[in-house]
């Protein structure tokens, strides 16, 4: 009993801060959208479901954060794999310079992005004097920008997260594969990815949930023509005014995540077996 108030009494403040500053405001987020401050509605469900611009919105949300998490799954496990079989100095040394962008704000680094890749840019001055281009091509407020700045944003997470899995891979599994006769090849396919995919499979997630709700990113590189969920919820909120529209807009926003979560948790939790059928093949 002791140890249970102990606990208890540890994990109170937490529970506390939580509650005040996750819980809550979440309830009055679902409770804005069947309530009016009146009476309970379904309006602002039926405007979700009748708004073609919600739709176009939510379905451009969806394709930018599931590509920009594919380009940063592609870009990181083989970085991160690279860097697993580095030394320690030198791996520490490399998550140093992963690490370095995040002493810098988004705002700033989003900001840079647009001066480079603006008419004027480098990057448009550079393919010039090379003279792969004649003139300046329109690359900034285009979903190009929005992918390229926000993979410059994510990639940093989805690498670590694949690096923490890879370390903890035993590499003398590797190294009995290839003494029993498999190439490098078939000893990665079928002996390494399988026990540091779920690493793979952590950073995506992550990666796909921030994806979700960015903000600052795809409203200065994207323009209006690019908007996604948040810049629309932003949008109903203060100048439109239309709280419960935006309160809809953010619960579909949450449920997704959700989803998302149990889709993760289900793909994960057996990750010992997958594993071994894939030692097994």
């Amino acid at each position: 009993m002791t140890r249970r108030w102990t606990t208890f009494a540890l994990l109170l403040p937490a529970a506390l801060l939580v509650g005040l500053l996750f819980v809550y405001p979440i309830l009055g987020v679902l409770k804005l959208t069947i309530h009016d401050g009146t009476s309970f509605t379904i309006a602002p469900l039926q405007q979700l479901y009748t708004s073609q611009l919600a739709i176009v919105v939510l379905q451009r949300t969806f394709l930018l954060a599931a590509s920009v998490t594919a380009i940063c799954v592609l870009l990181g496990y083989p970085a991160a794999y690279f860097m697993s079989g580095l030394s320690s100095r030198w791996r520490a040394f490399v998550t140093y310079l992963i690490l370095l962008p995040f002493w810098i704000s988004i705002l700033i680094r989003t900001y840079t992005w647009i001066i480079l890749l603006g008419r004027e840019g480098i990057v448009n001055n550079g393919l010039m004097w090379l003279g792969l281009i004649d003139e300046p091509l329109q690359i900034l407020y285009t979903n190009l920008a929005v992918h390229i700045g926000m993979v410059q944003i994510l990639l940093p997470i989805v690498i670590l997260t694949c690096l923490a899995s890879m370390l903890d891979v035993e590499r003398d599994l590797v190294k009995a594969a290839r003494s029993l006769g498999a190439t490098p090849r078939q000893a990665f396919w079928k002996v390494f990815f399988p026990l540091s995919v779920s690493g793979a499979a952590t950073g995506g997630i992550i990666c796909f949930i921030l994806s979700l709700g960015f903000y600052v990113t795809p409203a200065l590189l994207g323009g209006r023509r690019n908007s996604i969920i948040s810049n629309l919820i932003d949008i109903q909120v203060h100048k439109t005014l239309n709280w419960s529209f935006a309160a809809v807009l953010a619960t579909a926003l949450l449920v997704v995540t959700f989803v998302c979560l149990l889709g993760y948790w289900a793909l994960t939790r057996n990750r010992t077996a997958f594993a071994t059928a894939g030692l097994a093949r």
